[in-house]
C-alpha cells in the first residue's frame, strides 16, 4: 500500500463541486451567447492569410516568425510528455495543488508556455 498517494475525500469533493458549477456556468453561457463563426468555407475565396483555430493561433505565430520555431513547440510538448519520469524532484506524499514536494515540476508546468 506504500505506492498509493494519501488524499483526503474533501479535496476531491471541492474538485466535483468546482467541475460542475464550472460545466454549468459554460452551458449556460453558451446558450446566450452565440459563437463567433465565419460563413461556410469556400475554396474559391479564400482569406489572406489564412487563420487557424483560436487555441492553435499561438503556433500559426510562433512559425510566421520562423520555420524553425516549429521545434520549440515539439520540444515543449515533450519537455510536458516526459515530465511525470524527470528525476527532479521525489514523488508526491500526498494529493494537493502546487505542492512543496513537487516544486520544480510546478515551476516548470507553470513557465514553460510563457517561454515559448
Amino acid at each position: 500500500m506504500s505506492d498509493y498517494v494519501k488524499s483526503s475525500p474533501h479535496f476531491f469533493r471541492i474538485v466535483k463541486i468546482s467541475f460542475v458549477a464550472l460545466t454549468i456556468a459554460l452551458l449556460v453561457l453558451a446558450f446566450f451567447i452565440t459563437a463567433p463563426l465565419q460563413g461556410p468555407a469556400d475554396i474559391s475565396n479564400v482569406p489572406n492569410p489564412s487563420k487557424s483555430a483560436w487555441f492553435l493561433m499561438w503556433t500559426q505565430e510562433l512559425v510566421s516568425y520562423s520555420n524553425l520555431m516549429v521545434y520549440s513547440i515539439l520540444g515543449l510538448g515533450l519537455v510536458f510528455f516526459f515530465l511525470p519520469w524527470l528525476p527532479i524532484s521525489p514523488t508526491a506524499d500526498r494529493a494537493s495543488w502546487l505542492g512543496k514536494d513537487q516544486k520544480i515540476v510546478n515551476i516548470i508546468t507553470i513557465v514553460s508556455p510563457n517561454i515559448a
